[in-house]
């Protein structure tokens, strides 16, 4: 399987998933605003992001911004954990939802897409250390 790849910043080339996904039936529409997810909810599936932004929150402090390509809710879908973060169409949004069934299907059909995952997940906790400590 072939996937579109992009930079993330000076780190690793990494998977397009926008690219992948821009097809298919599946995808959900949020207009800007609209609540994806919120802290403390169980967890039934991450997103890709597929076009548009979206804003991840913890109370009402937005610390990060994603755009076409990444995830969203990646965490609880590894940890099964409540979500940890609230995250809010930033724009108009489209969306991949992706369930458990097709997280595992991905892993072990593409491992490069788990690559992928702890990419984005050591990018994410890289950029939090550096601004917890001012680096």
């Amino acid at each position: 399987m072939e996937f579109a790849r992009r930079r993330l910043g000076a780190r690793e080339t990494i998977m397009n998933l926008s690219k992948l996904f821009e097809n298919s039936k599946h995808l959900k529409d949020y207009p800007a605003g609209t609540t994806i997810f919120a802290q403390g909810e169980p967890r039934d599936v991450m997103y890709v992001v597929v076009a548009g932004e979206v804003d991840l929150q913890r109370g009402d402090q937005t610390f990060e911004t994603v755009s076409a390509g990444t995830l969203v809710g990646e965490m609880a879908m590894i940890d099964k954990e409540p979500r940890s973060a609230t995250a809010i169409a930033k724009s108009d949004c489209r969306l991949m939802p992706i369930d458990d069934r097709r997280f595992e299907f991905m892993i072990s059909e593409t491992p490069s897409f788990a690559l992928h995952v702890m990419r984005i997940l050591v990018d994410r906790l890289r950029r939090t250390t550096e601004r917890a400590t001012g680096s």
